[in-house]
């Protein structure tokens, strides 16, 4: 069995982009800027912004963070994207989801410039992703791909079945893993809530990805021997043992599943140190656009 260590392969990557902006400061050029807007005070997107400004500042990058509080309206947060799509200066942004229930996702959303939408949530970036055009990819898929790709995972006419249809994980991975592209050239499934069978299918799965946020869904009697196994979950779970009162586990139980598996991400340290080094890259492509 082989880790797909995404905390190493994720600092690998930050190493060869602070050599890119290095050599960029050096020639005299912009230095890639990444901004953040965060609405509110929610734990887990505090933690994860602050983990972005982190490896802006690692990297070499400008970086720029919006804290508005909860009762911030629709209204004043469009006008904060519209300030970043004009202003020169910021290269990329991002907007922390999820956003109180009164804003609305998806008008916020499209409201991002598509050439600043370094999250590549927005709808023109993800219909050129579905043609094959140059865009920037989901942080989160791209770094499943770039994972795949580094450790030489054989993806092409590999049976793969993807466990949930979010337009962030599941489809997305559903369209690049059957593109011709490195990681790519697969036959895949989509699954989801209303699947049949499952058990059926996911045994015959040579890479499974699970992204559909119940904590250790996937277990050892629903692989087969051989298997890769992409956990893209991560829930808090209650448990007494440790100081904090709570483990974080994955969609996949580790423990009965890593026993069959050929490759398999951790949680932590898989899939979610790639989606941040995935939003860096997609900065810097954003920035050299330019």
């Amino acid at each position: 069995m082989t880790i797909l260590d995404g905390k190493q392969t994720s600092a690998d990557i930050k190493a060869e982009i602070a050599e890119a902006v290095t050599e960029i400061k050096n020639k005299g050029d912009k230095t890639p800027h990444l901004a953040a807007v965060l609405v509110g005070t929610d734990g887990a997107s505090m933690t994860y912004v602050g983990a972005k400004v982190k490896a802006c500042n690692l990297v070499g990058f400008e970086s720029t963070l919006i804290e508005l509080p909860e009762e911030t309206t629709e209204e004043k947060v469009l006008q904060v994207i519209e300030d970043l799509n004009n202003n020169p200066e910021i290269d990329g942004f991002i907007v922390q989801l999820p956003l109180p229930k009164h804003i609305d996702e998806h008008k916020v959303l499209m409201a991002i410039d598509p050439d600043k939408d370094v999250d590549g949530f927005h709808p023109t970036n993800v219909g050129r992703m579905a043609l094959e055009l140059p865009t920037f990819l989901p942080a989160t898929p791209y770094g499943i791909m770039e994972l795949l790709e580094r450790y030489e995972v054989e993806t092409s006419g590999k049976n793969v079945v993807v466990i949930g249809r979010s337009h962030i994980v599941g489809r997305p991975m559903s369209i690049l893993l059957s593109q011709k592209r490195a990681a790519g050239d697969a036959t895949v499934t989509l699954t989801h809530s209303r699947t049949k069978n499952l058990k059926e299918i996911t045994k015959e799965a040579d890479i499974i990805v699970a992204a559909l946020g119940i904590a250790e869904f996937l277990t050892g009697d629903m692989v087969k021997e051989g298997v890769t196994i992409i956990d893209v979950g991560i829930t808090r779970v209650d448990d007494a043992s440790k100081k904090s009162g709570f483990r974080l586990a994955g969609d996949v139980h580790f423990e009965s599943v890593s026993k069959k598996a050929e490759f398999i991400t951790p949680v932590p340290g898989g899939v979610g140190p790639m989606t941040i080094a995935m939003l860096l890259k997609n900065t810097l492509l954003a920035c050299s656009r330019k």
